[in-house]
């Protein structure tokens, strides 16, 4: 299931598709009328769910086929390997199905080709629906519409080791809930360990920039601008952090899992996380777990990240109606609160989150992560720009990399970083 997968390359996906469909439209096809009967034959692909979720799709394609009498849905699923590469193969060939499970990323590329529907076009009568930063994530900078239902949305609190925060003579109740106080506890955390104990055990992110407050993008969709002067900020206090061994010095080559483990061993105190992680805690790491926190992400602009997978109509369905009608059916506000029963991801409909599942505490970890997440879900925002590829995350983590290392200043680091990323930008077409 991608929820745990933040995004997939887009420009890999624009650099296939034929020359013509990189502009700004593409010829011939469907309509953006969608308010015609409710009828036809479609098909709908969802990403590495079948195995998982069978018989829950099974049963929503069912109940659509019986308030539609006249459609029939056929449901085909991609494995997660490979899943650019066959969005961007059915682009290239025509065969892209009419309605189709994409993340922002992917979005991106079809809606340039003109293969997205633009649903505030087609289906503005459902913005209303969703939650406006889940219904915004699939716009394009430097075009006009929205090119996907929002669809299942996920987030993380922090988890962060309380024994490790009284040892440094921190208040163990009162996390850092800002970037200035999470510096400032990182370094006293150090200093008071020998450099034994690290705060953080990842190097920054643009997401990461984009939750301190940084201009990631121009607003034309044109240009990365997440070098300018808070950025660099940014990066300087984790060169600090980093010399101070504040951030753990395996930083530069972590994932999630060895970030994981880290917090695990009690190397690291803080980290992000879910219910599933706590469960983990509990049985391998019983000291860990009975002295785990649980506290917001740090952000400077009062709205924490969040992922979001959306449901896309392709443009050149020959049924829109059917088309548009069945997207916004799977991501409707029934649809999503059952399958957010079924699987720890949340709801993008408007009002869902403050259903009791999302509210109400019942003694529970996995209810206890959950209701945090969602209470900071409803005005969360998608900071990774949907035109970031991932070329340009790692053209950014290199350059990162340089600056904790003194090969490069922070501003170097960044005005590189930025330079690399537009130039890939230039080449997505």
């Amino acid at each position: 299931m991608p929820v745990s997968r933040r995004t997939l390359a887009a420009a890999a996906l624009c650099l296939a598709l034929p020359l013509s469909a990189c502009g700004s439209g593409g010829d011939g096809g469907g309509s953006t009328d969608a308010s015609g009967k409710v009828e036809g034959d479609i098909t709908f692909q969802t990403w590495n769910l079948r195995a998982n979720f069978k018989d829950y799709f099974e049963g929503v394609i069912a109940d659509f086929e019986k308030k539609y009498p006249d459609t029939h849905v056929k449901w085909v699923d991609q494995p997660a390997e490979g899943y650019a590469d066959k969005i961007s193969a059915d682009a290239a060939g025509g065969t892209l199905p009419d309605v189709v499970n994409v993340s922002p990323d992917l979005v991106a590329p079809l809606a340039k080709a003109g293969l997205a529907l633009d649903l505030d076009k087609a289906a503005a009568k459902y913005e209303k629906e969703y939650l406006a930063g889940a219904w915004a994530s699939h716009r394009i900078p430097g075009m006009t519409g929205t090119y996907a239902f929002p669809w299942y949305l996920n987030t993380g609190p922090l988890f962060y080791n309380k024994s490790l925060f009284k040892k440094a003579g921190l208040d163990a109740e009162k996390p850092p809930k800002t970037y200035d106080e999470l510096f400032a506890d990182a370094l006293e955390l150090a200093k008071k360990s020998d450099g034994k104990v690290a705060t953080l055990a990842n190097v920054p992110t643009i997401e990461d920039f984009g939750r301190y407050g940084v201009e990631l993008m121009n607003k034309q969709g044109t240009a990365f601008t997440f070098n300018d002067a808070k950025g660099v900020q940014m990066l300087a206090k984790y060169k600090e952090l980093y010399d101070a061994k504040a951030l753990d010095p395996q930083a530069l080559t972590a994932t999630p899992e060895s970030s994981g483990r880290k917090f695990l061993t009690e190397a690291v105190a803080m980290n992000p996380g879910s219910a599933l992680d706590l469960g983990n805690f509990k049985k391998q790491a019983p000291n860990l777990y009975k002295n785990i926190g649980i506290t917001d992400q740090i952000t400077s602009t009062g709205h924490v990240n969040m992922y979001v997978m959306g449901v896309m109509v392709n443009s050149k369905t020959r049924h829109t109606p059917a088309a548009v009608a069945f997207a916004h059916f799977v991501t409707d506000a029934e649809h999503q609160m059952s399958f957010a029963k079924k699987v720890a991801i949340f709801p993008s409909t408007a009002g869902s989150l403050d259903d009791p599942y999302f509210t109400k505490e019942d003694g529970t970890d996995e209810t206890r992560v959950r209701i945090a997440a969602a209470k900071s879900l409803k005005d969360a925002v998608n900071y990774t720009p949907v035109l970031f590829s991932e070329q340009m995350k790692t053209a950014l983590r290199n350059e990162v990399a340089k600056a904790l290392q003194g090969k490069e200043s922070p501003k170097a680091a960044l005005d590189n970083a930025v330079k690399q990323c537009n130039t890939l930008l230039q080449q997505q077409g």
